[in-house]
């Protein structure tokens, strides 16, 4: 029961209680869970007591706290740092709160994994002389973030529980979070479902109030398309779709970044009209019509402009993940992010990461 509450939370995965529960006796597997736990994220403590008190163990989630609060209490100095990286503000009064100073970095794993790479800040002086050429990205947060990851698949025989993915997904939403984006995660979608979770996302009334968007979609794919847990196919094209500046003006002339595991494909762009209200900037690369009249001219846009699409793999070939340490692509694209992102261009850093994979093919 314990381990069930812990799965449905997200705290642990199936490989993992698969190697908890390979331990000889309870001690041992006891043992293995508490050492995994510190690695789980911030919410890992709160769950790990509500679910002792779930499974009528709730004389051991007192014990837990009291345990904590009196090594806290202990510490050299008393300089109330929590000796485990746990968010449990909510279990003490103003006066005892834990607190966790500093960055936190953690496995998404049980232990095999990458390590969680700190977002590298802009300075001053390079956003001062840079900024005149790039987008807008002065917004809080700078953008919203979709992730949508499927792992588990519903009789789908062809299609493999896709061991490893779980890492790429906290490893992505972290990296979000750190680069300021306000991230929303669904896992395991069918068709249908992501359909919908995407049309909802592209019609949030905050996308007006921010400089950029991201949509993450990671699954199982063929060329063009990516698939449900359901088995079904949804095609890219539908995707980037609800998306353009026909569909979605509260994201024209911003950045949107895709990272997908499937191939694009091509389609006569004929454009739409820019909306009318407030003029943003121009995009970079992009240009506008300016004939001098005493009536500004309608600019007319593309109906997919600002989009940039990150791919883990070539046309017809197959992306590597690593059961331990996610995808190779993904693991590629938080080291470069999270080092490149203060001063080169997302397409700059896309051609990085693609050279990381390269020398890791060998």
């Amino acid at each position: 029961e314990l381990m069930e509450y812990l799965m449905e939370k997200d705290i642990i995965t199936l490989p993992m209680r698969e190697v908890i529960e390979s331990k000889p006796g309870s001690f041992q597997r006891s043992v293995a869970l508490l050492d995994l736990l510190p690695k789980r994220g911030p919410h890992a403590f709160h769950t790990f007591r509500e679910a002792l008190q779930e499974s009528s163990q709730g004389h051991l989630a007192e014990l837990l706290l009291h345990a904590v609060l009196a090594l806290e209490q202990s510490a050299p100095g008393n300089d109330r740092m929590s000796l485990t990286p746990f968010s449990v503000q909510e279990q003490f009064s103003s006066s005892k709160k834990l607190y966790w100073q500093g960055p936190m970095e953690y496995a998404p794993d049980d232990g095999d994994g990458p390590p969680s790479p700190m977002v590298k800040p802009c300075t001053k002086e390079f956003y001062n002389s840079h900024c005149h050429n790039s987008y807008p990205m002065i917004s809080q947060p700078r953008g919203l973030a979709l992730l949508i990851s499927n792992i588990r698949f519903q009789g789908c025989g062809d299609l493999d529980f896709r061991s490893g993915a779980d890492v790429d997904q906290a490893a992505l939403d972290r990296l979000f979070s750190s680069l300021g984006y306000r991230v929303t995660v669904r896992k395991d979608l069918t068709v249908q479902k992501m359909q919908v979770e995407l049309e909802n996302f592209s019609h949030l009334p905050d996308h007006l109030h921010v400089d950029s968007c991201i949509i993450a979609l990671l699954s199982h794919g063929v060329e063009g398309a990516i698939y449900g847990v359901d088995g079904k196919l949804l095609q890219l094209q539908d995707v980037f779709r609800l998306f353009d500046n026909a569909s979605c003006p509260s994201l024209q002339n911003k950045p949107k970044m895709f990272f997908l595991q499937a191939c694009r494909g091509d389609e006569t762009d004929r454009g739409v009209d820019q909306r009318d209200g407030k003029e943003r900037a121009e995009s970079p690369g992009c240009e506008e019509t300016d004939a001098g009249k005493e009536e500004r001219l309608r600019v007319r846009l593309p109906t997919q402009s600002d989009m940039i699409c990150g791919y883990a793999c070539l046309k017809g070939t197959a992306a590597l993940r690593n059961t331990k340490r996610g995808s190779w692509y993904v693991e590629a694209l938080t080291s470069v992010f999270s080092e490149s992102a203060r001063y080169m261009h997302v397409a700059d850093m896309l051609v990085k990461v693609n050279a990381l994979i390269k020398q890791r093919e060998g």
